[in-house]
């Protein structure tokens, strides 16, 4: 940067500092040669590019830390002493300025902005918040108001991080309104916060209870003339609960909000399912100003390492699978892991499954292959979960300390020393480290470790009826056994092992608990495991397929410059909304829009009779569209036909004979008519259809598929995902039917040369009001590609037909389903 450009910039800089949203540059005397060179350098920065959702373009006034800044410098020297590198501290600069960049300035003279932040679960998320606060704090905000969950063990771990990133480097700066010994403890004395010219801080992180709220509610109301001298952040670590489920705490956060007449509220969620569907217009909390998507760091594991990455533009032929890290947990074992009733829980004896010792075998040769390669955090942790009861926690932990000890002496067995190798080669084939670019650790490497990192392996764990801290961790090998809190907040190091058996109220919680699975994994990335049961294991996916639809319409959102209430109501209204209100064991929501989205069957059944009556429903479906289709476009050399402006009756007829797999389809029959019907009344949108075959070109009859005289293509291939062994094959999932270019099979496009978003255009502008379904006939065999060792063949009892159906944009009174 030039010394003209450095000066420019840094006029253009106080200029969004100091101006309100309606000054312009105009007023501040530049021409307009230099306000056009000012914008394009702010631009080119690439500060505030993200997926995130405003009420409009922003002109913020933050564009990141200045040279005379306190809190942020500090915090970047105590985390490059926690072995942060050089990009993850730029990642966090950006991401922690793209959040700041979004409050109100501190000296407007009121305020209440309303935001929220969706992260990822174990991905540095205080340490984000952390730099949020650092940043504010170096611009004039004074007092900063931390929620997070219900347990103490959550409240002690986050005041002890934040006092060492922010407090420990400045303490004469900071007046500490909370303590790590105690919650928050109301004084009649004026603090320092409050006072003119005070250049002091209020830090205080309180549980979200209902009785410790109100405590800071009434100490507020004691200084309320001086409030207006003290612009404050309140930021919410857990926005999803329950301050978006409670009687009791949404009104105490609330009224203490209301007293304040400069504070900004900010929450973060790792889930995006929950976050979004906050009931738009009913809740005060609710984000109207600003939603936020964070981006993972470098090194982070989440979903896809498990279930692949979920296209977003349909490519088949670029999905990824994952990897097969998932173990499963059979029914037999997963019965002696808890007690059959509640009043069984306190005479509960665990009986060790086979399973639960395999997890914790593996689990110790992993810590010894890390300690041999040397590199990411030196801390290993395996998370077990044991349920609600505190008398079943308290078993797994002797259970597990017993099993150390015994596994200690059978070290100097020969044969339990087989054994163990035995394990680790077999886990090393089915996970490769050269897939993720890190070099292998053989038996002997680790085997000199193995006797230390059992004698050195810690067990603990939380009570769930105990309001103290969690127990605490100073091993570095560690196994972490316990119930509800391990899933609420606490950021456990180095997860390397999970081991799910038990299940809480509704397979949704369990889940939640499950992301501390998730987590950076430097140097680690091809060692996690994970032990779940079966159903679990499917809920899991399902969920993560849901979660990436939620962050996929934030991203979409902000391309559109959607409003947060916008998005809330989209949010609500998909339909893989109802994936979440199943898993909790809910009921579906009542109104479900599929407009301007694809739906595709993906898990089938592989039994005769369920895919028989599949193949006459299309059939049926064909023959009719061949009667009734205003146009028929035959391409048997590329083995499609198209039949144009098919009655919707024959659509809905075909939808209500076709059996969608239960499982994770649910209700979806039912909500498809009746959103067709609801459109066609409303707007008579959908009372035409294209129907679509896309197959192969046909080639010999042993090779090809029959719908209708004269209507014969070659059957593609879908092999299925390979599941956890053990698990059931009555049942496939091909994760992915319809691709991008056949969701404009029947439009007048190159669509080679369109994104998905163009698609969506197109459509609105040749066929606003007519839908596509499309017929996929699948081979029964489809043998997985050689290469793929994440597929096998799909071994269906039958020819399979796959479904996958195209709604246009709502538009004009569509908009109303």
């Amino acid at each position: 940067m030039t010394h003209r450009e450095e000066s420019l910039y840094t006029t253009f800089k106080t200029i969004l500092e100091l101006s309100q949203p309606a000054l312009r540059l105009e007023q501040f005397g530049l021409e307009p040669d230099q306000i056009s060179e000012l914008q394009e350098r702010h631009n080119q920065l690439n500060l505030l590019r993200s997926p995130e959702i405003s009420l409009g373009p922003i002109a913020t006034w933050y564009t990141g830390p200045r040279a005379r800044d306190i809190f942020w410098p500090a915090l970047t020297e105590q985390l490059a002493s926690d072995t942060y590198n050089a990009r993850s501290l730029t990642s966090l600069d950006d991401t922690s300025t793209r959040v700041v960049a979004h409050l109100h300035h501190p000296q407007e003279p009121t305020f209440a902005t309303r935001g929220l932040v969706l992260t990822h679960p174990q991905a540095g998320n205080t340490t984000n918040i952390a730099a949020v606060i650092a940043k504010a704090a170096d611009r004039g905000y004074r007092m900063f108001i931390v929620l997070t969950g219900l347990h103490n063990a959550m409240r002690t771990q986050l005041q002890e991080r934040l006092d060492q990133l922010l407090v420990a480097p400045h303490r004469s700066r900071w007046q500490q309104l909370t303590t790590l010994e105690k919650d928050f403890q109301p004084t009649p004395v004026t603090p320092g916060i409050f006072r003119d010219g005070s250049s002091a801080c209020g830090l205080a992180v309180i549980k979200k209870n209902s009785r410790v709220l109100q405590k800071v509610d009434n100490w507020l109301a004691h200084f309320s003339d001086l409030l207006h001298e003290c612009p404050t952040l309140v930021i919410d670590t857990e926005f999803n609960l329950p301050s978006v489920a409670s009687n009791s705490i949404t009104p105490r956060v609330q009224s203490f909000l209301h007293k304040m007449p400069r504070a900004g509220y900010l929450g973060y969620t790792t889930t995006a399912l929950n976050g979004l569907l906050i009931e738009p217009g009913t809740e005060e909390l609710f984000p109207k100003d600003f939603i936020i998507s964070l981006p993972p760091p470098e090194s982070y594991a989440g979903p896809e390492v498990l279930f692949g990455r979920e296209p977003r533009d349909g490519d088949l032929e670029q999905t990824d699978d994952g990897h097969d890290m998932i173990r499963l947990i059979p029914d037999e074992d997963a019965q002696r892991l808890r007690p059959q009733s509640r009043a069984a829980a306190e005479t509960f004896r665990l009986e060790v499954p086979p399973t639960l010792r395999d997890a914790l075998e593996y689990f110790w040769l992993v810590a010894a292959a890390r300690t041999v390669r040397g590199s990411g955090t030196p801390h290993n942790t395996m998370l077990i979960h044991a349920g609600p009861y505190s008398a079943v926690q308290a078993e797994f932990l002797t259970r597990l300390t017993d099993m150390c000890a015994e596994s200690l002496k059978q070290l100097s067995s020969t044969s339990y020393v087989t054994h163990l190798r035995q394990v680790w080669e077999h886990e090393m084939k089915r996970v490769s480290a050269r897939e993720f670019g890190l070099r292998e650790v053989s038996f002997d490497d680790l085997l000199p470790h193995l006797h230390s990192i059992v004698h050195k392996c810690g067990i603990t764990g939380d009570r769930h009826n105990d309001d103290d801290a969690l127990h605490p961790i100073p091993e570095t090998t560690v196994v972490v056994g316990g119930g509800t809190p391990l899933g609420r907040g606490r950021e456990l190091d180095g997860v390397s092992v999970a081991y799910f058996g038990s299940t809480t109220s509704s397979a949704y919680e369990t889940l939640r608990q499950a992301e501390r699975w998730f987590g950076l994994r430097a140097g680690y990335a091809d060692l996690p495991r994970v032990w779940i049961t079966e159903e679990l294991s499917i809920w899991w996916r399902e969920l993560a397929r849901a979660d990436n639809e939620m962050r996929f319409l934030a991203d979409r959102a902000f391309e559109e410059l959607t409003t947060p209430m916008d998005l809330a109501v989209r949010v609500r209204r998909h339909p893989q909304a109802q994936v979440v209100r199943a898993a909790k064991g809910g009921s579906y929501l009542p109104s479900i829009s599929y407009g301007g989205r694809r739906v595709q069957t993906h898990r089938f059944r592989t039994n005769a009779e369920w895919l028989r009556i599949n193949m006459e429903a299309a059939r049926t479906l064909v023959a009719t569209s061949a009667t009734f289709a205003t146009r028929i476009q035959e391409e048997a050399a590329l083995g499609r036909y198209i039949f144009h402006d098919v009655p919707s009756g024959a659509v809905i007829d075909f939808l209500g004979a076709y059996q969608f797999h239960e499982e994770t389809s649910g209700d979806m029959p039912r909500l498809l008519i009746d959103y067709i019907r609801k459109r066609m009344r409303v707007a008579d949108s959908l009372s035409r259809w294209n129907i679509a075959i896309l197959g192969k070109p046909a080639e010999n009859d042993e090779a090809n598929f029959t719908f209708f005289e004269g209507v014969t293509v070659g059957r593609v291939i879908r092999s299925r995902l390979r599941m956890p062994s053990g698990a059931p094959q009555d049942f496939a999932d091909i994760k992915t039917l319809m691709s991008r270019l056949d969701a404009a099979v029947d439009l007048n496009i190159d669509t080679a040369k369109l994104y998905e978003n163009e698609i969506r255009r197109a459509r609105q502008e040749q066929l606003p009001h007519t839908g596509l379904l499309a017929l996929y006939p699948i081979d029964k065999t489809s043998s997985s590609p050689l290469d793929r060792k994440s597929r096998a063949p799909l071994n269906a009892e039958e020819h399979v037909i796959g479904v996958g159906i195209v709604f246009p944009e709502p538009q004009g009174m569509d908009s109303m389903v």
